[in-house]
């Protein structure tokens, strides 16, 4: 009877999605806040993306990198947000076994090339603020292409290993998964073999990104520094931090989290399972809601453009409204003049 079992477990059909064990009861109440996160991730991003390409003066290296965090954003949230909503709106706990490591590739590959983004815009920010004569010499619009597929090429590659790993250990024990989705440490957590590869793979992957990525990040920023702190006046320095202090604000709200859910993974035993798992779904979404909103805030290009659009509209269905009574007023007096005539 054992033997059978172990047999349905070494290559299961399904795994089974708990959504935040502890919290059964308040998975809906729970799923509100989760639901408005992920509009506004939907809304904010697809905003991004409209209004850098329909503005022309917003060409340039420092917005597409934008864009690129935006589509980012939109699939690593898309990748996880539609199950979780349905474990707890519907009970849809269940989760074929490919599609949990499609998942899991997704999570990992896009964490790492929106990592890879953020050492892109800390390069083009060095770029514009330390060599601003050379700036759109160097970064030419071939130049960002072939740095967007690096980046791309990099998070594909480093993540490929996690599905092909988690795939070929035996799950004799269970098939139940006590996460949202379907992470690298909550699957294989769940072989009966020794899982050091898969563990330290992931600890080589979050230490290139944390890391190497990190690292290039805070040279650049010091040589900002450098730079801001030998200018002569003050209103220059706060004048160029301004222009850096929303790519700051994004760094910390996208690297905190991750490196948090990604320690307390591995090493966080004695913290509440629920309190864990709610951390790693801060990480998954409130940074992709936070990006629009801090660069659409702190952005002077986006937020003029977004209020001149919004403005535009107004002013365009305010006309049309106008010229919509003025034209029921004339028919009407048209009317009554016909009436006493007649």
């Amino acid at each position: 009877m054992s033997n059978s079992n172990t047999t349905d477990f070494t290559n299961p059909s399904t795994f089974i999605l708990l959504g935040i064990p502890g919290l059964e009861a308040t998975h809906v109440w729970i799923s509100i806040p989760f639901c408005v996160m992920y509009f506004i991730v939907i809304l904010g991003n697809f905003t991004i993306l409209f209004i850098v390409k329909r503005e022309p003066s917003l060409h340039e290296p420092k917005y597409y990198f934008l864009c690129m965090v935006a589509i980012t954003d939109l699939v690593l949230s898309t990748a996880t947000m539609p199950k979780i909503l349905a474990i707890f709106w519907f009970n849809s706990r269940e989760i074929d076994f490919s599609a949990c490591l499609a998942q899991m590739y997704f999570i990992h590959c896009f964490s790492v090339i929106e990592s890879g983004i953020f050492v892109a815009m800390a390069v083009d920010r060095y770029l514009a603020i330390c060599h601003r004569l050379r700036h759109s010499t160097i970064l030419t619009n071939r130049v960002v292409a072939k740095i967007g597929l690096a980046v791309v090429l990099r998070g594909s590659m480093l993540a490929l290993p996690y599905p092909f790993l988690a795939r070929q250990w035996p799950y004799c024990r269970t098939n139940i998964v006590p996460h949202t989705h379907c992470g690298h440490m909550e699957v294989v957590k769940l072989a009966c073999a020794d899982i050091c590869v898969s563990s330290y793979y992931g600890l080589f992957v979050l230490l290139c990104r944390f890391g190497l990525d990190v690292f290039f990040i805070v040279v650049s920023y010091v040589q900002i520094l450098r730079a801001i702190f030998s200018l002569p006046t003050k209103d220059a320095w706060l004048k160029i931090f301004g222009t850096c202090s929303s790519h700051l604000c994004v760094i910390l709200t996208f690297y905190i989290p991750t490196l948090y859910s990604s320690l307390t993974s591995r090493f966080g035993h004695n913290l509440p399972l629920h309190f864990h798992i709610l951390i790693t779904n801060v990480y998954l979404l409130v940074p992709p809601m936070l990006n629009p909103i801090i660069y659409g805030v702190r952005t002077k290009q986006i937020r003029d453009r977004l209020l001149q659009l919004f403005t535009h509209k107004g002013t365009k269905v305010f006309s049309w409204c106008s010229r919509s009574d003025t034209k029921l007023h004339a028919a009407l007096t048209g009317d009554m003049v016909l009436g006493r005539l007649s």
